[in-house]
């Protein structure tokens, strides 16, 4: 099986669809992970949202989707999906509270054997083994700052749009960022960048890859 994850799509539709065209869901050997926000920033946060329900709908298992930071605050505080100017009418107080409906169904995390964790910002690492037990909401969504090092499992999160130049030590480095032990960073600055990295899991051969056009690539250490 091969597991594709992309995260922080932040209302940016055509990135998000560029992405998905790397993803060949009709192979059922295929799963795809979404790992949170994407709403707020660019400009069709219900696009963004409507087209990962369509795929749900389609593929059903196959696609996981876990809630972000930025989904947890429409839940928790209220703040509306869209966060420019919008006509208030009937249509789009559906529109908001189907899309709501959905983003309450999200889960926090998504788990591969005990092989890759997938989640929008870490886990309490302190935890070790008894991550799971440990964890709070809290971690899942808004961990800061990132973790780095070896875990009893391999971590692949977004969250922080910084975190891989930061990490890389590199102010101009864009993509995945990889520390040679058990985290996997991949959030690609779309509201700068104008892509979505896409990460792939293969399950036969326990490795990650960075997935172009062109082909995939294994990820390696910076």
């Amino acid at each position: 099986m091969r597991i594709y994850a992309m995260s922080d799509i932040h209302g940016c539709l055509s990135a998000f669809l560029n992405a998905l065209s790397l993803v060949d869901l009709k192979d059922k050997n295929n799963k795809l992970v979404l790992c949170g926000d994407y709403i707020h920033g660019g400009y069709d946060s219900y696009g963004v949202v409507e087209k990962i329900m369509e795929l749900k709908k389609q593929y059903k298992s196959r696609v996981v989707v876990l809630m972000g930071n930025h989904e947890n605050w429409v839940i928790e505080q209220g703040m509306p999906i869209v966060d420019e100017d919008r006509d208030e009418g009937e249509y789009e107080d559906k529109r908001e509270n189907k899309c709501i409906n959905f983003i309450q169904q999200m889960e926090l995390y998504y788990k591969y054997k005990n092989e890759v964790l997938f989640c929008h910002a870490g886990v309490d690492e302190e935890a070790e083994d008894y991550w799971e037990q440990g964890t709070s909401d809290y971690w899942y969504l808004e961990k800061f700052p990132p973790s780095t090092g070896p875990f009893c499992i391999n971590i692949v999160a977004g969250h922080i749009s910084t975190a891989s130049p930061y990490l890389a030590n590199d102010s101009k480095f864009q993509g995945i960022y990889y520390d040679g032990q058990s985290h996997y960073y991949i959030d690609g600055d779309v509201l700068k960048n104008g892509i979505v990295p896409v990460i792939m899991y293969d399950t036969e051969k326990k490795k990650f890859y960075e997935v172009y056009d062109y082909g995939n690539e294994e990820i390696k250490a910076i």
